[in-house]
């Protein structure tokens, strides 16, 4: 009897959970909310900006998830997880892991599900759920920050950033929770929110930079059948740039797929091309049994080396214990090292400025604006994920960064958006 009632528990447990959880209008709550914070990533990515649009859809998927119920949070979490970075798992194809592809998508829909959910849980009131939302500004799961809700008010009538987010939160909560002539109180909030006081961009002295479009297959660009036309590739580029008389050219992340600092001939013929215009280009460094992502620096026969500071996350580096790691690479990796790092962010020096060097992830991380540099020189490959909106959801990222820290930054990406992103 003990046992048959037992089951029967179980099976109502469960069935109260299937039938809280897969509620069709919360369904369809969730989706509409994350559709709402998702739209300024789409409409970029199909050539629409629409600052009052974006602003409209901003402004209505707050309102409607501020004051939920913890199961449209769950949802709510799932799609925005699933919409922000279903491309993330499409790297796995290049470590013929591509069965993994609906795994690792489900796996990131749920933790930011869960994620969601506890905001939903610990948040009794629309107050304390408006303030865990601005907290996930902070959040940095294995040190991966992409998700940031001060990006649905980039491009629209608000400021992206913290305080802005903050007001415009705190309108909604006043409107949906303050008594009667109380609400009057959300006027000035969302008048702070539309003509937030934002820092005067500088006047930045411009460089004539060359900053090539490539769109090198990720199949092919550590293929050694490959490997001369890309070294063809980048000199005809550097002639191209130094007939048209640029002060600089910038080629990509691993625009040399190879190993730069033991390839005399290459270094050679750099620095040759160097006496005429400045050279920044991505490859590879092998010393003291070490592998590094790095950028080369070539200027009036003079080379210099800045190695990258951020790793991306499971992707040069495994975010966990020393002995989970090797566990992990000789498992998924074929025995592969993580990469190794720098440990301060480096500064090449041309025409009198200072150019800080980012190589593509660390140029949406904060470590790489210390001391709010004037102009940042970024290097990116997005032939991992394309096709897919995550270039799009970078160059907005590097857009924030440069309205957040007052920073030129210029771009140049192998299969994503190259071009100089003014503060």
């Amino acid at each position: 009897m003990k046992k048959l009632n037992l089951n029967l528990a179980w099976k109502s447990f469960i069935y109260k959970i299937l039938s809280t959880y897969f509620t069709r209008i919360y369904l369809i709550k969730a989706f509409v909310i994350a559709c709402c914070l998702s739209a300024f990533i789409y409409s970029d990515y199909f050539g629409y900006r629409i600052n009052a649009l974006n602003s409209l859809f901003a402004v209505a998927g707050f309102w409607l998830l501020l004051g939920q119920r913890r199961e449209i949070w769950f949802w709510s979490g799932f799609f925005i997880g699933l919409l922000w970075f279903y491309w993330i798992s499409f790297s796995f194809v290049y470590y013929d892991l591509a069965f993994l592809i609906p795994l690792i998508i489900l796996s990131i829909a749920l933790f930011y599900a869960y994620t969601f959910w506890l905001i939903g849980v610990i948040g009794k009131t629309p107050y304390l759920q408006a303030l865990l939302l601005l907290g996930m500004s902070f959040f940095e799961p294995f040190g991966f920050n992409w998700l940031k809700f001060e990006l649905p008010l980039l491009h629209s009538y608000f400021q992206p950033t913290l305080l802005c987010l903050a007001a415009v939160l705190a309108s909604i909560v006043v409107i949906k929770m303050a008594p009667k002539w109380l609400k009057l109180f959300a006027i000035p909030l969302v008048c702070f929110s539309l003509f937030f006081p934002t820092q005067k961009a500088h006047n930045p002295t411009m460089l004539d930079v060359a900053l090539p479009k490539m769109h090198v297959l990720q199949s092919q660009r550590w293929d050694k059948a490959y490997q001369h036309d890309a070294i063809s590739l980048n000199f005809k580029l550097i002639e191209e740039a130094i007939e048209a008389k640029k002060e600089l050219i910038v080629l990509p992340e691993s625009a040399f797929p190879l190993y730069l600092n033991r390839e005399s001939f290459l270094m050679e013929k750099l620095l040759e091309y160097s006496q005429h215009i400045g050279i920044i280009a991505g490859s590879l460094t092998y010393e003291k049994e070490r592998f590094y992502n790095s950028a080369y620096f070539f200027n009036q026969g003079v080379m210099e080396v800045a190695h990258k500071i951020v790793l991306v996350p499971f992707g040069e580096e495994i975010p966990f214990p020393e002995f989970m790691v090797t566990w992990i690479n000789k498992l998924f990796f074929d025995g592969a090292k993580d990469y190794a790092k720098a440990k301060t962010p480096y500064d090449f020096h041309f025409k009198g400025l200072k150019l800080r060097n980012a190589i593509c992830f660390e140029a949406t991380k904060d470590k790489l604006y210390e001391g709010n540099p004037s102009v940042m020189i970024a290097i990116s490959n997005n032939a991992w994920f394309s096709p897919s909106i995550e270039q799009t959801l970078q160059y907005l990222l590097l857009e924030y960064y440069a309205k957040k820290y007052n920073t030129t930054i210029y771009h140049s990406a192998n299969a994503g958006k190259s071009g100089v992103i003014l503060p």
